[in-house]
């Protein structure tokens, strides 16, 4: 398994718009991040996991052409608006692509793209809504796929746990029937927004300590904001086996 990390930014992405911060000023290139996003690729199988407003701009970044299926963690902007550009993929594969999601994300996509879903006519996106529970485990080709709950706030959101591969994103919360499922993880890809506490994300202590209950081989840390702080200076903080998701990265399992 292949896993490129196309975005490990958080909803403003690295730098934010109009700010004049030491990180939005950086010219280290693992202080620039796109929105949070992971492409999966198997002998078989090529997942992608939410497809966000930098989607175009990643798919070129990392000269990708292909999706067979499409996975979303939950509605927000940054994990779903990109949706629209996935009719270039469509125009190459000439066929249409499945997504999976919880039935209330599913809505939302109904709702935000309804163009997409009640006419049918070149120039519109072409997915096929599939609804998922939680801790439904469904097999694709070479990959067994597994939605676990975790919290976002208040709001139900999912990880996904692919073959030995898991990824956490925007958790805030993760009860202990989830952390069980998620254990027996390889290389687990979880979130810290920030070195300081919030509501609805982990900050890097959360994610630390949650790594540590999960006990993967390795870990890394997304959906990072520029509150965080210079990679260079909270990349340091990290024990031996967990390091920062930077963009573009390539991480074999």
């Amino acid at each position: 398994m292949k896993v490129i990390a196309l975005g490990s930014g958080t909803s403003q992405g690295v730098p934010i718009v109009g700010c004049k911060c030491d990180v939005c000023q950086s010219t280290d290139s693992q202080d620039k991040r796109l929105r949070s996003s992971l492409y999966v690729e198997t002998v078989e199988a090529k997942i992608l996991i939410d497809i966000g407003p930098d989607f175009r701009t990643q798919f070129l970044n990392n000269n990708l052409d292909s999706i067979d299926i499409v996975l979303i963690t939950h509605e927000h902007n940054d994990h779903v608006i990109g949706l629209d550009d996935i009719r270039s993929i469509n125009f190459i594969q000439k066929k249409s692509i499945p997504i999976y999601a919880e039935k209330r994300v599913s809505n939302q996509l109904k709702d935000r793209f309804s163009y997409a879903f009640t006419k049918s006519r070149p120039g519109l996106p072409q997915v096929e809504l599939n609804n998922i529970t939680s801790e439904d485990v469904f097999q694709y080709k070479d990959v067994s796929i597994q939605a676990i709950r975790v919290m976002h706030g208040r709001l139900p959101i999912y990880a996904y746990k692919l073959n030995k591969l898991s990824y956490i994103t925007d958790a805030s919360i993760i009860e202990e029937t989830s952390i069980e499922l998620l254990k027996g993880t390889k290389t687990l890809i979880i979130n810290a927004l920030r070195i300081d506490p919030h509501p609805t994300h982990f900050n890097l202590e959360d994610a630390l300590s949650m790594i540590r209950r999960i006990n993967p081989e390795v870990a890394y840390i997304t959906h990072i904001s520029h509150a965080m702080g210079l990679t260079k200076n909270w990349s340091k903080l990290l024990p031996d086996n967990v390091y920062p998701l930077n963009d573009g990265m390539h991480i074999k399992i």
